[in-house]
């Protein structure tokens, strides 16, 4: 005899409309009427809408990038060396906020924050530590860095040329996104027109200098954790993308000398199958933008390689074993997106810096997906469904509208100049933790299914004694330098920066003489200024 069980929901619907997050209307069911499927194209051909490389997972898996950085250069290198261990295939560098906003450790600005959010990074011996017993000709590196870029870049150079390496072969990232700090984030120190000057010189002498670096990672990420849509996340992430190509061209380049190693970082939020066909819409319309719009000839311009990140706004501190979940679903979806690199975050980020064994954890759970779920054994293995079609039609023709909104505005910068991304964002903030509240949007363990549980105290506890220690070795590297030297080093950033002259070779020069990342920024605030917003 068989049990039928009787589910008390089953008899009402649980709401009475159903959207995704970025107002998509979602229907009881899709077929071919609502889902019109018009690209053909195999992933590897224009517009990449299934993906950017013909094999995709099936040749190799994405780069599994884990990000981490706290405390001292020391501790933070031995935790890089314990992913690469564990066989994360590349590293993703996290930087503390006084590194991030030009300070050195020693700063009255700095106290309380030196090493809390990342690696502090006072001069070229914190990276000597940083990198110690690591071949940087061997492996990936991205640093999320944007204000102060142009002088992590020069320390990964330095560092390099220390360790013998062939420069045209150094692979990695810098994130160099300045016009979404002004919208989202706020670690910026100079104004919009002379940040984005200091980017298209990254653009320029890495075109000469480092051919396989990629000179910018355009981000989507933290508008979306600032509380953005899908659809906004991608209209505000790619006008961005068209403001740096516009100043590249500006400054003289050729749009084929850069636009292959242009890349952008996207968020890997909840909504499944919205953010599986936000990537493809991405995908698709900056393959348009480049080909059609800025006449770009060489098909690797028109390819949008993305890195992803789990969404960190998801993770609870109450419950924080359902984060491990939220994790493997937001990754699962970048996947089937077809993402080129993905850092998963850890289960206690809500809380803390993740722990040793949450890191594994989340490294983990990239490796389950990549060798057990079957997921990368095909291309794009959700094309065809009429949901995603739906939703990737969708997505693009929304996100085009908006695009259009910042055109007419005279552009992202205009745009975010005047609040426009800034209100949009706070407004969409807005209206989903409205919904968290009315319980119209559910976050289980927080307004619904809650249990009274003390909050874990089983983190990662940044000692504070390694500021002192910081502070103490940024003492010892002044004390020993050449005064002289550093000295006509740091004039002559300062000359280039007021001249116009190519900022990265003077940069490089300082790093080398132990001129310090505060003492640099310095010399470009005395050229630039500092912004207020």
């Amino acid at each position: 005899m068989h049990r039928r069980y009787f589910c008390p929901m089953a008899s009402k619907q649980r709401k009475e409309h159903f959207e995704t997050s970025s107002h998509i209307p979602i229907h009881a069911q899709f077929d071919k009427t609502t889902s019109p499927i018009v690209i053909e194209a195999p992933a590897g051909e224009y517009p990449y809408l299934r993906g950017v490389y013909p094999e995709m997972y099936r040749s190799r898996f994405w780069t599994m990038r884990q990000y981490a950085g706290f405390g001292s250069a020391q501790e933070s290198n031995e935790r890089y060396r314990y992913l690469l261990a564990s066989g994360t295939t590349g590293l993703s560098v996290a930087f503390d906020l006084p590194t991030q906003i030009g300070y050195d450790s020693d700063h009255p600005m700095a106290e309380g924050e030196v090493g809390r959010v990342g690696v502090p990074i006072d001069s070229l011996a914190d990276f000597d530590v940083l990198f110690n017993g690591i071949d940087l000709a061997k492996i990936s590196t991205s640093m999320t860095i944007n204000a102060t870029a142009s002088i992590l870049l020069a320390l990964y150079v330095a560092k390099a040329k220390k360790q013998g390496a062939d420069l045209a072969k150094l692979s990695g990232t810098i994130q160099n996104d300045i016009l979404k700090e002004y919208a989202a984030r706020g670690t910026y120190i100079y104004a919009p027109e002379p940040s984005m000057r200091i980017v298209t010189d990254i653009f320029q002498w890495c075109a000469n200098e480092l051919p396989a670096w990629n000179t910018i990672s355009i981000s989507g990420y933290h508008i979306r954790e600032a509380g953005s849509t899908a659809v906004e996340e991608i209209a505000f992430t790619l006008s961005n993308g068209i403001a740096y190509v516009k100043a590249a061209l500006a400054a003289g380049l050729q749009i084929d000398q850069f636009a292959p190693r242009l890349s952008f970082f996207f968020n890997a939020h909840s909504n499944f199958f919205e953010e599986i066909a936000k990537f493809r819409a991405a995908r698709l319309i900056w393959a348009r933008v480049m080909r059609e719009e800025f006449h770009a000839k060489n098909p690797d311009s028109w390819k949008l390689r993305f890195h992803s990140q789990t969404a960190g706004s998801t993770l609870t501190a109450q419950q924080i074993d359902n984060n491990v979940v939220r994790t493997t679903i937001e990754a699962m979806a970048a996947v089937l997106g077809g993402t080129q690199s993905l850092h998963t975050n850890g289960k206690d980020e809500a809380l803390a810096l993740p722990t040793e064994s949450s890191a594994r954890t989340a490294l983990r759970t990239q490796q389950v997906i990549a060798y057990e779920s079957g997921i990368a054994d095909t291309v794009d293995p959700l094309a065809g469904s009429y949901y995603v079609e739906y939703l990737t039609n969708e997505l693009v023709t929304r996100s085009r509208l908006l695009m259009k909104e910042v055109d007419a505005l005279g552009g992202a910068v205009h745009a975010i100049e005047q609040g426009f991304y800034q209100d949009r964002i706070a407004r969409s903030a807005y209206e989903f933790q409205k919904k968290v509240e009315s319980k119209e949007e559910i976050i289980v363990g927080v307004n619904q299914f809650a249990l009274k549980e003390p909050i874990s105290s089983d983190t990662l506890r940044i000692d504070p004694k390694l500021e002192r220690e910081q502070i103490e070795r940024l003492q010892a590297v002044r004390a020993s330098r050449d005064a002289v030297t550093t000295t006509k080093a740091i004039a002559h950033v300062e000359e280039a920066a007021k001249s116009g002259i190519n900022l990265m070779p003077p940069i490089i020069d300082a790093v080398e003489s132990m001129v310090t990342l505060g003492e640099i920024s310095d010399a470009m605030r005395r050229a630039f200024g500092e912004y207020l917003a």
